[in-house]
């Protein structure tokens, strides 16, 4: 599911505020994203299909069940994320 443009509009990268841009994440990505997730929600399946790109500093916030995750300590580092 698409992220609303409303909500994207008002996000920004906790670590340096610059604006977000979607992604698609890569099928190995999502798979050990789905497993770490997995454990925290535990009623439910996660899904992960999408993240967000910090336009700055490359920094991917997954997207886990339509909710954006903007910890630093749960970002993909620029590298782990090939568009």
């Amino acid at each position: 599911m698409a992220i609303d443009p409303k909500l994207l509009e008002i996000l920004v990268c906790p670590e340096d505020h610059a604006p977000l841009e979607p992604v698609e994440l890569p099928g190995p990505v999502r798979t050990r994203l789905v497993e770490h997730f997995r454990e925290q929600l535990k009623d439910e399946e996660p899904v992960v299909e999408t993240g967000l790109r910090c336009t700055r500093c490359g920094r991917v916030y997954p997207v886990v069940s339509d909710i954006p995750v903007m910890l630093l300590d749960e970002a993909l580092a620029p590298g782990e994320v090939e568009s």
